[in-house]
């Protein structure tokens, strides 16, 4: 395994284990939801709903294919073959990227603000530092704005483990 992709799912999960646990667990994802969804008043309904529906599946998926033991909960250990095996997260991963992407363009003109994407880094709980490069990595306008698809795409590649120097290396410092 590349040792980028072992420290962007290190990151992740502790971004994830939003308790501080150690574990991640249901609530974990409840609580991110909730974090993400406060950080985008703009956003309609629909876009709330659909990235409360991601993370959700996101949980269930994880604890489906990764919970060994049943216990629950999901330890660092068992969440390191998510890595192993992206091919059995590929639509969960998939739907998170596009619920993620469609929440940070609230006026729905396919385009996302630094100040959107920076409120919505924020919340998973990255660094300021980090989340302004890898705005900065994007390639973003003159009006200071990512197309949504290249956010999407971003967080996809951000979870595949063959892929190297790309944008999401930044959010690791």
């Amino acid at each position: 395994m590349q040792k980028a992709a072992l420290d962007r799912v290190r990151l992740v999960f502790t971004l994830l284990d939003a308790d501080g646990t150690g574990y991640l667990e249901a609530g974990d994802f409840e609580l991110m939801a909730s974090r993400v969804i406060a950080a985008s008043p703009d956003s309609g309904d629909v876009a709330k709903a659909a990235i409360l529906a991601a993370f959700r599946r996101y949980w269930t998926t994880l604890a489906a294919e990764l919970d060994a033991n049943r216990d629950g909960r999901i330890s660092f250990d068992e969440y390191v073959a998510c890595v192993l095996s992206p091919e059995r997260f590929d639509e969960a991963i998939s739907d998170f990227a596009e619920a993620l992407a469609r929440l940070g363009d609230p006026d729905g003109d396919g385009f996302i603000g630094r100040d959107d994407f920076v409120a919505l880094m924020t919340a998973i709980g990255f660094a300021p530092t980090n989340i302004h490069a890898l705005f900065d990595a994007f390639g973003p306008s003159d009006a200071d704005q990512i197309p949504v698809p290249v956010w999407a795409t971003g967080i996809k590649d951000y979870y595949s483990p063959e892929k190297t120097d790309i944008p999401g290396d930044h959010l690791v410092g």
